[in-house]
């Protein structure tokens, strides 16, 4: 359960022609992907709801401290996919470090994240493009507009999403790479013009108080109560000093996604080199804009009276400038369709490469002989998560992927510490600075934001990691390549 899959036959399986991906990915590729995965719900909702009724002018405070847990985490991402240029992220991470049984896990762990994560945007794609076509007095019938609305049965639109991104990612990743980067183009562009048009609408009275005072939350129990406070009985606050870090694990939501460029590593020409810059460069600049936006949106207008549902866009309607509000609204409905399509990538990924290895039906690890990508899993996922965004309301689940996410980044950065001692001679292009430290910081942060979620959040987790681990033990187990090669551990494949 616990053998571990060296570097070099991780590497050398990618050399086998019917299961190769096509290297044509570039650093400025992986970077576009990174903004474009993070870039999306976060910026466009999140930074008013947080604003409003947890911290006020200090959400940009709160996306500074979800920034640096991510960016612990990101240091480690960075060692291990310029080490480990393998498709499949955590789960290969931990393949290589802690063994079978723990990178089956977290491979089972992000299948469910990504899952969620996709179906999540595509329905607030659906929700944004509804209301543009709004404005212009187009309406679906009220059965099309799905589960969440009024009479509704079926969200045709974030169904029809998911199909055409599938098709997308089947064709091929360097037309995914491009439709990504014109999309991008948009989005970013659009939260430029926020923060430059923001600037001329700042009045500095909405920054007073900066930090407001500290106010107890309604009283939460049982499974609506965050774990941290059925343990400890400590109870987070809004507002104030700790009421950023109450935040901050709202926010993190906003960062899902930079993990996603490491499962795109084996599809990087020089991944040695570009990952890192790709994982890095990406976090950061998002950081950069979402502290601009947070801080130009709780300027336009006082925190108390910011709109939950569409912030940005009822900041510049409250100064008189509708013309701005649907350009952030065409912005985000555009922008929303590139998170879609990473997730969904990710997920391919993932399952890809727990089936190259065995421990899923080596069915899927067949690549198309034309395409060279996973068209087999790509397909079967994509039908999958079309089908639950048409059907389902997914609004309860979206902790589900804050939770598997931060899972993924405990993994990685154990990872780090256990392959430096295990394999002190691997070439490392980039190391993570400061090792063990930074890893055990990235542990404590992620642990600490897994804390702030509600019981029923891990009761939900825990559920699923029982489901995967006796699949693991009904079919992974006995598939395994690793396994059925019954070799020593350390030593090459013959």
């Amino acid at each position: 359960m616990f053998r571990t899959k060296s570097v070099e036959q991780s590497i050398q399986d990618t050399e086998e022609p019917e299961h190769a991906l096509r290297k044509s990915l570039s650093a400025w590729d992986l970077t576009v992907f990174g903004v474009g995965v993070i870039i999306g719900t976060g910026i466009f909702v999140l930074t008013g709801k947080v604003a409003k009724e947890t911290a006020g002018p200090a959400t940009a405070l709160a996306f500074v401290t979800a920034g640096i847990v991510c960016a612990l985490a990101a240091l480690c991402y960075a060692e291990f996919a310029s080490t480990v240029p393998v498709a499949g992220s955590a789960y290969t991470f931990a393949y290589a470090s802690l063994g079978e049984l723990p990178a089956w896990i977290i491979g089972w762990d992000l299948v469910l994240e990504f899952a969620l994560g996709t179906a999540v945007v595509a329905v607030g794609w659906s929700g944004y493009v509804r209301s543009l076509m709004d404005n212009v007095d187009w309406h679906l019938p009220a059965a099309l507009q799905g589960p969440d609305v009024a009479g509704g049965t079926f969200d045709i639109l974030a169904f029809l999403l998911v199909l055409v991104l599938t098709v997308i990612l089947v064709l091929g990743m360097k037309l995914s790479a491009n439709i990504t980067a014109l999309v991008v183009a948009i989005k970013v562009t659009v939260v430029m013009i926020v923060i430059i048009a923001g600037l001329f609408f700042i009045v500095g009275d909405n920054y007073s108080p900066f930090i407001p005072d500290a106010v107890n939350p309604p009283a939460s129990s049982g499974w609506d109560a965050p774990l941290v406070q059925t343990i400890f009985g400590y109870e987070p606050t809004n507002f104030g000093v700790m009421g950023i870090f109450t935040a901050a694990s709202v926010v993190f939501f906003a960062f899902i996604g930079f993990d996603v460029v490491a499962t795109a590593a084996e599809e990087t020409k020089l991944p040695q080199r570009d990952m890192p810059r790709g994982i890095l460069g990406s976090l950061l600049i998002c950081t950069v804009l979402y502290v601009a936006v947070s801080l130009v949106v709780t300027g336009m207008q006082h925190y108390s009276k910011l709109s939950v549902s569409a912030p940005l866009a009822d900041a510049f309607k409250a100064t008189g400038h509708p013309f701005y509000a649907g350009v952030i609204s065409f912005g985000a409905a555009v922008g929303l369709t590139t998170v879609c399509l990473i997730l969904l990538l990710g997920q391919t990924r993932v399952f890809f490469a727990m089936s190259r290895d065995g421990l899923l039906p080596r069915f899927f690890s067949v690549t198309h002989p034309k395409f060279r990508t996973p068209y087999r899993p790509t397909i079967l996922l994509g039908v999958l998560i079309a089908i639950i965004a048409g059907f389902t309301s997914i609004n309860e689940l979206a902790t589900l992927v804050n939770i598997g996410t931060l899972f993924a980044f405990v993994v990685v950065a154990l990872g780090v510490i256990i392959l430096r001692r295990t394999r002190p001679d691997l070439h490392r292009a980039f190391r993570t600075p400061w090792v063990p430290a930074v890893p055990i910081l990235s542990v404590a942060a992620s642990v600490w934001l897994m804390l702030n979620l509600p019981g029923e959040t891990w009761f939900r987790f825990a559920v699923w990691m029982l489901i995967g681990i006796v699949v693991y033990f009904l079919y992974g187990r006995s598939h395994s390549r690793l396994g059925r090669r019954g070799r020593p551990l350390g030593t090459k494949a013959p």
